[in-house]
């Protein structure tokens, strides 16, 4: 299984351009911090720019928040981001000649979207400033 971390390089990334917004904000900068390819850095960027969370100058490493670390949320930014948005995938391959196998599909799909629902509401209460708080109080260098 592959794993994607989009969503942590996009938080990482927003973060970075508050913390360190009177710094070099270039993509090679960033994708430095983040350990990325700056390829991967500006998709990311243009993502957030979409989503109305960043703003940009073409041919300036300019990047900025928009919004107010407090008013954006962990949903905000996994909403944001281009990647599939189900949490949890059912195995689309089961023996349908075995009562489990016919019948288990079916039956996690609820119980999936139960909890995919709760880690969006969850996502809701969590903003970026928590994070950037968060990643100050841990390291007392920044800034």
């Amino acid at each position: 299984m592959k794993y994607s971390y989009k969503f942590s390089d996009a938080i990482h990334l927003l973060s970075y351009l508050e913390i360190f917004k009177n710094e070099d904000l270039s993509s090679r900068a960033i994708a430095a911090s983040i350990e990325s390819n700056p390829s991967i850095i500006r998709q990311l960027i243009s993502d957030l720019r979409s989503a109305v969370l960043i703003e940009t100058r073409q041919g300036k490493a300019s990047a900025r928040l928009i919004r107010k670390p407090s008013d954006i949320t962990l949903f905000d930014i996994y909403m944001a981001i281009d990647i599939d948005h189900e949490l949890l995938h059912v195995d689309p391959k089961t023996n349908l000649n075995c009562s489990v196998g016919r019948n288990v599909q079916t039956s996690l799909v609820g119980f999936y979207e139960e909890i995919q629902n709760s880690a969006f509401e969850q996502m809701k209460k969590i903003t970026l400033q928590d994070v950037i708080s968060d990643l100050l109080a841990r390291d007392t260098s920044i800034n």
